[in-house]
């Protein structure tokens, strides 16, 4: 599996995208996507990354109709993926980037798939709004199988943090209405909750996808619960932000 690992390596590096794997004549099994997945990211760490941090993707059903797919997947985030909020994002060595609107947390302490709802929000250090940035290393950003998805790290390339703020209640994240904006105009407008029906379920989906890889979720890492609308493809001089109800703005600027 390190050699497809070694394809979409290079795929994302060069910004020349690739064949899907499967419509190459490759046969993968979801156990074996993850694998090239985990060896893509032995990759990064070799060329100094760190993993700080995991995304849910496929969360929502208007992201799953987007995408044509039928499940829940996750993917790795890394600390050069990061972007500081009101920060700038540059297009050169992108493939066919697009931003989504999501709710990150973080925890206190290692979660895995025996803990209860009450167990997993206990443990909630903190929330924030987000944005996250996918770009496929595929030829089309559509029309791959979920195999084909999750051997690319779940399209993961950059991800923005809002400001960060503590959970004392269920209801600062459960049900928020949410805006996502382009430019200063609204184009899609959507509610925390399309994530899995509370963004926690997103979070409880994660501890049984990993538990399945004999993992746990570590402690202090960054989790991206998941899409709550469909994507935006990003062009340059774009002004991307997110509104969630009772949470400050999160926002960045593609670069001209």
């Amino acid at each position: 599996m390190s050699n497809y690992a070694q394809i979409l390596h290079e795929a994302r590096l060069s910004a020349k995208p690739v064949e899907q794997l499967t419509a190459s004549g490759a046969d993968i099994s979801r156990s074996q996507a993850y694998e090239i997945q985990e060896s893509g990211v032995i990759l990064r760490e070799s060329d100094g990354e760190k993993v700080i941090g995991y995304k849910m993707g496929l969360t929502s059903e208007a992201k799953r109709k987007q995408m044509d797919l039928d499940a829940p997947l996750y993917g790795v985030l890394t600390d050069k993926m990061e972007i500081t909020n009101n920060g700038s994002y540059s297009m050169t060595g992108k493939i066919h980037p697009k931003a989504e609107p999501e709710v990150a947390f973080i925890f206190k302490k290692e979660l895995d798939d025996s803990m209860t709802y009450q167990e997993i929000f206990e443990a909630i250090k903190w929330a924030a709004p987000a944005i996250e940035i996918l770009d496929s290393r595929y030829k089309q950003f559509k029309y791959f199988s979920m195999e084909d998805v999750i051997s690319d790290n779940s399209s993961s390339s950059y991800f923005i943090i809002g400001d960060k703020f503590s959970v004392d209640s269920k209801e600062d994240y459960f049900d928020k209405k949410l805006k996502f904006f382009v430019n200063g105009n609204v184009v899609h407008e959507g509610n925390s909750n399309a994530i899995s029906d509370d963004p926690l379920n997103s979070i409880i989906e994660l501890t049984r996808l990993m538990s399945a890889r004999g993992k746990k979720v570590p402690a202090d890492t960054i989790i991206l619960a998941g899409a709550a609308t469909a994507a935006v493809a990003l062009e340059e001089g774009m002004r991307i932000s997110l509104e969630v109800e009772g949470m400050n703005k999160v926002e960045f600027k593609v670069e001209a």
